[in-house]
């Protein structure tokens, strides 16, 4: 094992560090810096100071300010990033550092930290509609936002259900995606949102809406979703108000924020007990193409097997690219009504590539020709932590997962992450994937 130092503070519950009790303001100062350190706050039943003062529990008038001391245990070698803010903090007491034999050194890895509630990383304030709103101004407001689901609520402010994406296409019969339809053109759009507007809000929602309050745990808001595989809850208070909404991304953010940098545990010889890595939790079965699969190939492997993207591979498997279903729009969108026959739903794939052979340019079109080549990438062995950290960082979905060569392995996803991540080992199955839930 390392060096180990063991930090001792002995003080009073009366000391302060700017306006919050020492001792609060301590821990939170060694959470803060994510090291490998273990941090303890004893209260003593009785004591005296130096300046004659006695404290104990034994008489009322004495048992006010009592001692603390607070011992914190960490590898030497870190030491010196927190100390110096200690010393600083400690306006009455003692500070002492001593050096210690420590034969190991273990911890459980975990996402979330216990004490973490619902409310303390919700999205406050969300946008919502009514139970009568139209469709259309459903789906302007989605288009305008980083979100795809949206609560509905009636007029005591109640959720009585939410409009997800899915719901849209299997329901309001929306023929693209949130993402792709944004890059179609005016008319398109406009022509979608006519369609949209005879549709209320309470003949498309999924409802009723699952719901969590506001002070419950985040550990049983992700619990909750993994078992109703959702995406989002709606948050209320204690009289059933929505107060906020708590989104997969809301989950990630508190993960890289809280989370420690295990790697560096693990350097430093901290055994660190349920330690995944991404080759643990993507999935293998993406569909590949070569560079010079024909366009009309990529459309009919997207279609056929109800999946957004495809990964693009030279002869000895190493990535090059991702094409998804709005590269694809995007690229051909000047073909506005040959493509957009292509991409609508809920129409015979022969009929699609029928209409499609109106517009030749795109028959000559390979994988080469639309691929993303500039795709954000993670390694197989490296930590699920760090996969969260890349998607929230970049705002992405998806990570393509390559191997020290650069051969593509497979896709991790916010689902895989959530699943998986957080101890839930069943994969949705592949039919599922892409589709929307809540």
């Amino acid at each position: 094992m390392p060096a180990y130092k063991i930090i001792e503070i002995f003080t009073s519950e009366a000391i302060r560090w700017k306006g919050k009790p020492l001792s609060d303001a301590i821990v939170e100062h060694v959470k803060g810096k994510k090291i490998a350190a273990r941090c303890m706050v004893t209260r003593a039943i009785e004591g005296c100071y130096e300046n004659g003062d006695i404290a104990s529990t034994r008489l009322e008038i004495l048992s006010m300010n009592m001692p603390l001391r607070i011992t914190i245990i960490l590898p030497a070698a870190q030491t010196e990033s927190i100390l110096p803010q200690i010393e600083e903090m400690v306006s009455d007491g003692i500070v002492a550092v001593q050096h210690i034999q420590v034969l190991s050194h273990k911890t459980e890895r975990q996402l979330i930290p216990k004490h973490i509630r619902v409310k303390d990383v919700m999205t406050v304030s969300p946008c919502k509609v009514s139970l009568k709103t139209p469709v259309d101004q459903v789906v302007e407001l989605l288009l305008s936002s980083h979100f795809t689901g949206v609560p509905v609520v009636d007029e005591k402010n109640h959720p009585q259900g939410i409009i997800s994406q899915g719901d849209l296409i299997s329901r309001a019969k929306m023929p693209l995606r949130l993402d792709v339809l944004a890059s179609a053109n005016a008319d398109r759009i406009k022509c979608v949102m006519q369609c949209l507007s005879q549709i209320p809000a309470d003949k498309i929602m999924s409802s009723p809406a699952i719901c969590i309050r506001e002070d419950r745990w985040l550990a049983e808001a992700v619990d909750l979703m993994m078992k109703k595989t959702l995406k989002r809850l709606p948050v209320i208070d204690t009289v059933g108000a929505l107060s906020g909404i708590l989104s997969r991304q809301d989950i990630f953010h508190t993960v890289a924020r809280e989370v420690p940098d295990w790697r560096a545990f693990h350097h430093q010889n901290v055994q660190v007990g349920n330690m995944r890595c991404v080759a643990d939790i993507m999935r293998r079965d993406i569909h590949t193409v070569f560079p010079e699969t024909p366009v009309m190939d990529i459309i009919h492997i997207i279609d056929a097997n109800d999946v957004q993207r495809v990964a693009v591979i030279d002869a000895e498997g190493r990535f090059l690219g991702l094409i998804s279903d709005k590269d694809l729009f995007s690229v051909f969108s000047k073909h506005s009504e040959g493509i957009w026959e292509l991409f609508v739903r809920n129409h015979p794939l022969m009929e699609k590539r029928k209409k499609a052979e109106t517009v030749p340019d795109i028959m000559n079109k390979t994988a080469k020709d639309v691929m993303n080549t500039e795709c954000i990438t993670v390694l197989e062995n490296a930590s699920i932590d760090e996969a969260i950290g890349i998607i929230v960082s970049q705002g992405i979905k998806r990570l393509p997962v390559l191997d020290v060569e650069g051969k593509f392995k497979g896709l991790v996803s916010r689902e895989s992450l959530m699943r998986t991540g957080f101890g839930y080992e069943t994969e949705l199955p592949t039919a599922q994937i892409g589709n929307e839930r809540q």
